[in-house]
């Protein structure tokens, strides 16, 4: 049974900008007698005070993809810029995975994904990965008197067991099961059947005479492919993704029925944002709220709205950045017309590094030109090197946090803890096992961070990253996904790095520095040890 029965203070919560410290005054009672109407409206008073918190997660994009994060500018993105210039932006954050599910896991559990078999990237038919019993970061703001939601890409699987879904009802359990009050989710990614969105459990706009079938064992019986009708596609696959066709572009996947509730991929971000803001706008108890809200930009396939086609002058990709920025300034604007701004932590970041090429022929490589989406790193998105998992990362809260870039090494795995640190939230025994208190580097008093940080590739194999080092376990894997042209880390070698001096990771130290070595490797089997 899921453990939700936290008690949080009852008490007077505040925020003093000088010192961004909680303050709590607790509340008298007589003695075997229930709580008068007076502490009663102090206790909601209390609650309503907490800050909202929104999480902007975004989708494959990488710490050179955003202009904030750039020292030549190749693209503008001025909501992203504007937020980092009210908050803090990080140079060292991490999302605790090189892809999107297992760093999705990691982010809402509190628990490094690799120690979960089951949680490596999701198939569109995937049983719910996190199970019900797991205590999330939904479930921690909700206890905290919150009202929650997500919105956007789930990527994390929904239902009992994989392939066993009545996509025509009910599919349970849910994101409902997981401490989400509301959600409307994209029932897997952009890439993968079944291409409908789902609104608390239910296929929205789902008409009861054309059933959904889904399957990923075998096609459908008279259901074109774009492996064998390419004739019918509007874009083509450059590798894999030839399955179903959806809008002209073929899925992973197959699938049958469903026309009426089937997306429309150049009008996804606009849902996705219109489903936020209305949450948004429906929170009239006075309660805080917590919306996770997981964009679309710039997965695969890379269809924007007309209004963004060909203004980046870098083709799809570019112009799915170009959406994604104003995915954020809508969210931004929302909140300044409710007189929410200054009430409301944003925190943005992204679940893995970037890819160009990711199985579309949508001139991404072609159209590159200099911009560098890995910025200044080594590798990209399935990587064990560091542009795997360095993320851009911004948090935002006006009038509370300074304005600052910070070299603090922080970790999305740590939000949780960091989260229930801010509301003196306890969680319960077994909770968020490896997540850290770390709410001083997130907003930017310490400059330090954490110790070290755990990276997971697309192999699972694992680095372990210190202020200095760098450490890459030998794993098994190729050294290269060539479809993608990434270069994955894997080797049968020991890699030590000096990040210190060599963030681009080109010189393997292993050799020169034994020692240092040691202490790594030791470090990391004691993490792995862990329960």
């Amino acid at each position: 049974m899921k453990r939700k029965s936290i008690l949080y203070p009852l008490a007077t919560f505040s925020v003093v900008a000088s010192s961004l410290t909680s303050v709590y005054a607790c509340h008298n009672t007589t003695d075997g007698l229930p709580a008068d109407k007076d502490e009663e409206a102090e206790k909601k008073k209390e609650i309503s005070s907490r800050p909202n918190v929104i999480f902007i997660y975004a989708d494959d994009i990488g710490y050179g993809d955003l202009s904030c994060n750039q020292t030549v500018k190749t693209i503008s993105t001025p909501n992203v810029e504007k937020l980092a210039s009210e908050g803090v932006r990080f140079t060292n954050a991490y999302s605790a995975a090189a892809t999107s599910t297992p760093a999705r896991y990691a982010m809402l559990t509190g628990e490094y994904a690799w120690r979960r078999p089951g949680t490596g990237i999701a198939a569109g038919n995937a049983g719910m990965i996190i199970t019900p019993e797991r205590y999330t970061l939904a479930d921690m703001f909700k206890n905290a008197g919150y009202a929650t939601a997500v919105v956007g890409k789930w990527h994390l699987g929904l239902g009992a067991e994989t392939g066993k879904q009545d996509w025509n009802g009910l599919v349970t359990p849910n994101t409902s099961d997981l401490g989400f009050d509301y959600s409307y989710i994209m029932a897997a990614t952009a890439d993968r059947t079944p291409c409908v969105y789902m609104e608390n459990g239910r296929v929205v706009g789902l008409d009861p005479s054309d059933p959904i079938e889904v399957s990923y064992n075998k096609p459908i019986a008279g259901e074109p492919t774009g492996k064998d009708n390419p004739e019918l596609l509007t874009l083509h696959p450059s590798h894999g993704h030839n399955q179903a066709i959806v809008n002209g572009v073929s899925r992973i996947g197959y699938m049958k029925g469903g026309h009426s509730a089937r997306w429309k991929d150049e009008n996804i971000a606009d849902s996705i944002v219109a489903h936020a803001i209305g949450f948004i706008e429906n929170q009239q108890s006075g309660n805080p709220f917590f919306l996770y809200m997981g964009t679309n930009d710039i997965h695969v396939p890379r269809i924007p709205h007309a209004r963004f086609r060909g203004k980046s002058g870098m083709g799809a990709r570019g112009d799915a950045l170009l959406s994604f920025d104003w995915c954020v300034g809508e969210i931004m604007k929302t909140l300044k017309r409710l007189k929410l701004d200054k009430n409301t932590i944003i925190v943005l970041s992204s679940d893995n590094g970037p890819v160009v090429d990711d199985g579309y022929k949508d001139q991404a490589v072609e159209l590159l030109g200099n911009h560098r989406p890995w910025g200044h790193l080594r590798g990209g998105k399935y990587s064990s090197y560091e542009a795997g998992s360095r993320v851009p990362c911004i948090l935002r809260w006006k009038g509370t946090v300074k304005p600052a870039v910070s070299d603090a090494m922080v970790s999305q795995i740590d939000w949780m803890s960091s989260f229930a640190q801010l509301l003196n939230v306890t969680l319960p025994a077994g909770a968020g096992p490896d997540s850290e208190k770390q709410l001083d580097a997130w907003l930017g008093k310490d400059k330090a961070g954490r110790e070290y940080v755990i990276e997971q590739n697309v192999n699972n194999n694992l680095s372990i990253r210190t202020r200095d080092w760098k450490y890459i376990a030998p794993g098994k894997g190729a050294a290269r996904y060539t479809a993608a042209n990434i270069e994955l880390g894997n080797s049968q070698e020991p890699q030590l790095y000096r990040l210190s001096d060599d963030e681009e990771e080109k010189v393997n130290r292993a050799s020169e520095y034994p020692q240092v070595l040691l202490n790594l490797q030791l470090r990391l089997e004691q993490v792995k040890l862990k329960q």
